[in-house]
Parts: structure tokens; C-alpha cells; sequence
């Protein structure tokens, strides 16, 4: 098997059960959603990371699903330690993060540009010497009045958000596969204008 059909997908979040369901860990759900699909579970790796590996469909590409064992800020350590451990390149890995700026229940899908202000994936770009990797960003929306954002992303979705949050999920992972299988412009297509 070639590095080429090989993708890292690297869920952002923190470690720990008390902040599994937090806004903040959308990445790591997003991947536990992937795992499903693959039937793999995740272990653990010398990268200080946890590892599934598989293909979602038969004939597919193979993923490497990664969550970091580090809290978010410090994301970067594990995602480069994978990459070197796997030969592969920033352009083969999918980072899947939470995003303030964009709406609840919204995905982008981008290549390179900056961290936005992302502490997982200002890490990363640090860590890897490179801003080519791809995202799924899922949206969970601008807190409410006052609300620091550093408070925001490490509460629970609230029980409206829950109720949709099952298809947000299942959609980013079909977005991931569909990067892997079609390529980001297919997938920008079919994830911007659907």
C-alpha cells in the first residue's frame, strides 16, 4: 500500500471524560464517528496519541484516525509525531476542529491559511512547519452576550444543539471521507452548496 492512499484525520479536543462532550471536542466525536464505520477502535500509539486504523468502505482510502492524548494547545507534538511515524506529508493530513466563526450546524472544508486564532491549530502549523493541511471545520457558533469564547468551547452543547448534533457529526465524517475519496474541491462542492 502506497503513503498516497494513506490519510491522517487528527480529532481536536481535550483528554478526559469530563470534557468529552464539550463544544470544544466536535473533533474527536467526529472521529469516534469514523471508528464506527472502520468497526476499529482506537489504541494507543507512541506518538502520545490514540490510533484506529482502517477504511471506512471496502476499496477506499485507509485512514489513520488520531486523537491526541495532550489537551488541545499542545496538539501539535502527537499530529507531527504521527505524520513523521506514518511518511506522510501536510498535504495528506485532515485536521477536523471546532470553529467559532462560523455558524452552528455549518461546515467548511479549507486547505492552508493561518490558525485563525484556533490554539489547537496555531500547534500544529508550529509543530509541522506547514499550514497545507486540510480542515473540516464545524461549526458550534459565537457565544452568547458577554460570554468569553475561552468559556464557551469548554461547555457542553446545550439540549437544542443536541438534537442535530448526531447529523453535524455524521456529515463532517462523510466530508472527511469524501476529501480522501473525491478530493477537496469535489468535497467543497458538494458540503458549500448543499
Amino acid at each position: 500500500m502506497s503513503a498516497s492512499d494513506l490519510w491522517l484525520v487528527v480529532g481536536l479536543g481535550n483528554p478526559g471524560p469530563g470534557y468529552a462532550a464539550n463544544r470544544h471536542n466536535v473533533g474527536q466525536m467526529v472521529v469516534d464517528e469514523l471508528a464506527g464505520r472502520m468497526r476499529a477502535s482506537f489504541k494507543p500509539h507512541k506518538a502520545n496519541a490514540r490510533v484506529a486504523e482502517g477504511r471506512t468502505v471496502p476499496g477506499g482510502p485507509r485512514f489513520v484516525l488520531a486523537k491526541p492524548n495532550t489537551y488541545m494547545n499542545v496538539s501539535g507534538g502527537p499530529t507531527n509525531g504521527l505524520l513523521k511515524y506514518y511518511g506522510l506529508a501536510p498535504e495528506q493530513l485532515i485536521v477536523v476542529h471546532d470553529e467559532l466563526d462560523i455558524p452552528y450546524d455549518t461546515l467548511k472544508l479549507k486547505q492552508g491559511g493561518g490558525h485563525g486564532g484556533h490554539n489547537g491549530l496555531r500547534d500544529i502549523i508550529a509543530a509541522t512547519g506547514s499550514s497545507d493541511f486540510v480542515r473540516v471545520r464545524v461549526g458550534i457558533g459565537r457565544p452568547p452576550g458577554r460570554q468569553q469564547a475561552a468559556d464557551f468551547v469548554l461547555q457542553n452543547f446545550s439540549a437544542t444543539e443536541r438534537d442535530t448534533l448526531p447529523n453535524l457529526i455524521v456529515d463532517a465524517a462523510d466530508a472527511v471521507e469524501l476529501i480522501a475519496g473525491s478530493g477537496l474541491t469535489a468535497a467543497q462542492l458538494k458540503v458549500h452548496t448543499g
